[in-house]
């Protein structure tokens, strides 16, 4: 499996970016999707995470009411949109995934696939 991530950029506080997780080499309708973003120095922070049927999801408290996740089955792509910016935004952003059926969504080293990542940076 492969995962491409991009939609990254520079936007000034409050300005807002749509990210794209696009799945190569497994059926994406057996995949949970997850982003999880690390800031310099700082650990990896999970950001958010859709079940296979996009009925469940989660946010971490920080981005609950400012991001959204989504899934598109037929561009097998997951996206993340990113509204309210602001500069403790800023991080590199990974889309992961699994096909596991029973893990903790918010630990990062319990998926299986890694994106390369993609720089969001957030100027005040």
């Amino acid at each position: 499996v492969q995962l491409q991530a991009s939609g990254g950029g520079l936007v000034q506080s409050g300005g807002s970016l749509r990210l794209s997780c696009a799945v190569f080499g497994r059926t994406f309708s057996n995949l949970v999707v997850g982003w999880f973003r690390q800031a310099p120095g700082k650990e990896h922070e999970f950001v958010s995470a859709i079940s296979r049927t996009g009925a469940t999801i989660e946010y971490a408290d920080s981005v609950k009411g400012r991001f959204t996740i989504s899934r598109d089955g037929a561009k097998n792509t997951a996206y993340l949109q990113m509204n309210s910016l602001k500069p403790e935004d800023t991080a590199v952003y990974y889309c992961v995934a699994t096909g596991k059926m029973s893990f903790d969504v918010r630990r990062y080293n319990h998926y299986d696939h890694w994106g390369q990542g993609t720089l969001v940076t957030v100027s005040s």
